[in-house]
């Protein structure tokens, strides 16, 4: 198989910038999910820049390196949530993109996997694994208001990563890909 040599040493840059976002994260403790969060975006970019497989080995490469370097590994696994539901989404308008239906059926269903993803990832963690997150097991309605708090989480994720991917990288990228 033959990998052009920009495309490989693009790939390796901003897998290089994933890391260091997740080992900032240990640094930094007040802009964890900010961080980790702008690591997980660059699965996107890969994945609109060079398609769906190259983006899936990112994202394997990025939660392999994440677990050799970053000293906190619960970084690391909230990477590879972030970075999976980058690709479940980018993979679903994909598939949507050739959807014979209107704009507004597109945008539900979107958000319906948007939701569902999010949700199979989301809830059992919160659910079963308690004692690692808050040192505790959670009264119902304080597991309830998370689980809630979640919902609206989701809601700022995706309109940050759509902000992102359309005004960021949408403005830098011609500086990257020249002729």
């Amino acid at each position: 198989m033959h990998i052009k040599a920009k495309k490989m040493a693009f790939g390796g840059l901003l897998l290089a910038l994933s890391v260091i976002c997740m080992i900032l994260g240990s640094v930094i403790e007040t802009g964890t999910l900010f961080l980790l969060a702008a690591a997980s975006f660059f699965v996107g970019i890969i994945f609109r820049e060079f398609g769906r497989r190259t983006a899936a080995a990112f994202y394997v490469a990025g939660v392999l390196l994440g677990l050799i370097l970053a000293p906190n590994k619960l970084y690391v696994a909230t990477y590879g949530a972030m970075g999976f539901f980058i690709l479940a989404e980018e993979t679903a308008w994909e598939r949507l993109s050739g959807w014979n239906a209107g704009v507004r059926k597109k945008t539900a269903a979107l958000w319906g996997i948007r939701y569902a993803v999010f949700n199979l990832i989301y809830i059992p963690a919160v659910l079963f694994f308690q004692g690692l997150l808050f040192a505790r097991t959670l009264s119902f309605w304080v597991t309830a208001g998370i689980l809630a708090a979640g919902q609206a989480v989701l809601w700022l994720y995706v309109g940050a990563y759509g902000y992102v991917q359309r005004e960021l990288w949408g403005k830098v990228r011609g500086h990257f890909f020249r002729a």
